[in-house]
């Protein structure tokens, strides 16, 4: 069940920063507190979700082009930098378009990798 006030800052969230407030709307849903465009050294890493123990490092892919090992690793390298667990989240293709390579890589070096479908924004 989610409180009046978290459903408030979900609409809020999503308005300000499309798909990656609506993937960030799911974690504040869950009991997470956001952050975003967190800077590194490399580029900044478009969600930071902190709760319930833990510190999740989540980048949002929404475009088949950038669907890439090399993205999955500069994930793990920032995530690294702030002692969070890496997560990466494909939004609005299905789990057949994501490569095998990438789905290997992700299991091997601890990626958790989310497949998430359309969101309606709004």
């Amino acid at each position: 069940m989610v409180t009046s006030r978290r459903r408030y800052l979900i609409k809020r969230v999503a308005k300000l920063y499309g798909i990656v407030g609506k993937v960030a709307g799911r974690y504040i849903a869950a009991g997470y507190s956001v952050e975003f465009n967190h800077p590194t050294r490399y580029s900044p890493i478009h969600i930071i979700a902190r709760g319930n123990g833990q510190m999740l490092a989540v980048e949002v892919v929404y475009e088949r082009g950038k669907l890439t090992v090399e993205t999955a690793r500069s994930i793990l390298e920032k995530a690294k930098l702030i002692g969070a667990r890496p997560v990466l989240v494909v939004h609005g293709l299905g789990w057949n378009d994501v490569p095998e390579e990438l789905r290997r890589f992700c299991e091997e070096s601890g990626v958790k990798l989310r497949v998430v479908g359309e969101l309606e924004l709004g």
